[in-house]
């Protein structure tokens, strides 16, 4: 068995400091020093290797998903969304709850939620007013959590809807920063020193909300004929093949996954796309005529087949992915990658950020270029963000039909832009990268092209990804 490939050599505390501080410059000066392989030791954490090789990556995540654990390697999320969630698990359980949470996310299903996403998008802009600035992540935060507290929950209004809403933002908010983020990487931070603590607060703020969520739970449960094509009546439904239905603190752990994994990360990949389009002219004009040809009130899914709209949000997770490396894998069995031995327990860790930035793969990576992605179709294991195998993230396709359909809805309507040539730089925000000021923009005005929400017409089932 060989041993671990070179990598990081100065005390471990200071590795994880640059980590947590700006984890982008911190790959691309190990891929720099030591290649497509190399191993990464941080303070508190067992050491992991990174690898940015497609091939090594495509025999990571194509071989028998048996052969590798990922969950147990995860548990710096467990604080944010408990034991039972999809990404702390492995195994025949991860196989069972993966099964249950499936179907709500593709096919007919994920169609009926193009409606809900073009109205509480016009809902939300309708709001800004001319001349004034505004935070376009914190904007589209507001549109995908609504997103979610409908698609997920059924939830539209009511006393536990006006309360989920701030207290999830609240508890997102306490890893903001970098330095907020260290609460989930220094275990000694990880106590309770009183009243202002931030690890105080932010296991109430949990409680708080799964509180709401067993309230919500139990009166679903209650109701004999539980209601509603929402993604909670569909779980509270689904059944494994032993006939048995997710337990009532699995539902809590599933459904927190979802308000943390299924809004955060979209608001932050439509806040850089809103960024970059406002960037460069020429994207934003060359967009704008697509989004024309469809007419007046398109129909959501021709929307979410656009060809050069789908490269731009494609371009937008390929420069910055919202996580920059993909799950762990942990071999159960020793393990030849790119010719190399490696012993069971590995943390083994696809980098998704250094794929995306190989100058082989994508001539002048910095550079924002939607035409790449029409140009060439590149491999799962080339561009994946994603992730991949049998971890690939659960909501890719909802997230994909939401960035599209709210720019769509957003751009054909209002006039926007930047309110200052600042560069916005990338910036940790708990275990994303997001934008570092949040994108500031300004409502210039509104377009004459369309002044009605986006209506759905009905479409092919093949017409969203399956």
């Amino acid at each position: 068995m060989s041993k671990l490939p070179d990598g990081s050599e100065s005390f471990a505390w200071w590795e994880l400091i640059k980590w947590i501080a700006d984890p982008l410059a911190y790959l691309e000066a190990g891929a720099r020093r030591y290649g497509e392989v190399f191993t990464i030791k941080l303070r508190g954490f067992a050491p992991f290797v990174i690898i940015s090789n497609p091939q090594g990556i495509q025999e990571i995540l194509s071989v028998d998903a048996k052969l590798f654990d990922s969950g147990s390697a995860n548990n710096i999320v467990r604080p944010l969304v408990g034991d039972n969630s999809l990404l702390l698990l492995d195994g025949d359980r991860h196989k069972r709850q993966r099964k249950l949470l499936m179907p709500p996310f593709h096919g007919e299903r994920l169609q009926a939620y193009g409606q809900i996403i073009c109205e509480i998008s016009e809902k939300v802009a309708s709001q800004w007013t001319e001349g004034n600035s505004f935070i376009a992540r914190s904007a589209m935060q507001d549109i995908t959590l609504e997103v979610i507290l409908q698609a997920v929950f059924g939830l539209y209004e009511g006393e536990r809807y006006q309360q989920l809403k701030p207290l999830l933002a609240a508890m997102l908010d306490l890893t903001g920063s970098p330095l907020r983020s260290s609460i989930l990487f220094f275990k000694f931070l990880q106590r309770d020193w009183g009243a202002w603590s931030p690890w105080r607060r932010m296991e109430q703020r949990k409680q708080e909300i799964y509180d709401l969520l067993q309230a919500e739970i139990d009166e679903r449960r209650a109701d004999r004929e539980i209601p509603g094509n929402d993604i909670l009546s569909l779980m509270l439904l689904a059944r494994d093949e032993n006939g048995e239905p997710m337990s009532d603190e699995e539902l809590k752990d599933e459904m927190m996954t979802l308000l943390v994994a299924g809004h955060e990360t979209t608001a932050t990949a439509l806040a850089w796309a809103f960024y970059w389009i406002h960037k460069l002219p020429e994207v934003r004009e060359k967009l704008l005529q697509e989004l024309d040809s469809l007419g007046e009130n398109p129909d959501p899914m021709a929307i979410y087949q656009l060809p050069y709209l789908s490269a731009v949000c494609q371009e937008t997770l390929r420069i910055y992915p919202i996580v920059p490396i993909a799950f762990f894998r942990l071999p159960r069995k020793p393990v030849e990658i790119m010719g190399r031995s490696f012993a069971p327990g590995t943390m083994l860790a696809s980098c998704i950020y250094l794929v995306h930035h190989r100058e082989d793969l994508y001539p002048q990576s910095k550079q924002f270029k939607p035409e790449r992605f029409l140009e060439r179709q590149y491999s799962p294991y080339e561009y994946l963000p994603f992730g991949g195998g049998n971890r690939r993230c659960l909501g890719y396709a909802l997230a994909q039909l939401e960035m599209k359909l709210v720019l769509a809805t957003i751009l054909s309507r209002y006039q926007l832009a930047l309110a200052d040539n600042k560069p916005v730089k990338p910036q940790r925000r708990g275990l994303t990268i997001a934008p570092d000021s949040g994108v500031r923009m300004v409502l210039t005005g509104k377009r004459d092209r369309a002044t009605r929400a986006i209506e759905p017409k009905p479409v092919k089932k093949e017409a969203v990804a399956q």
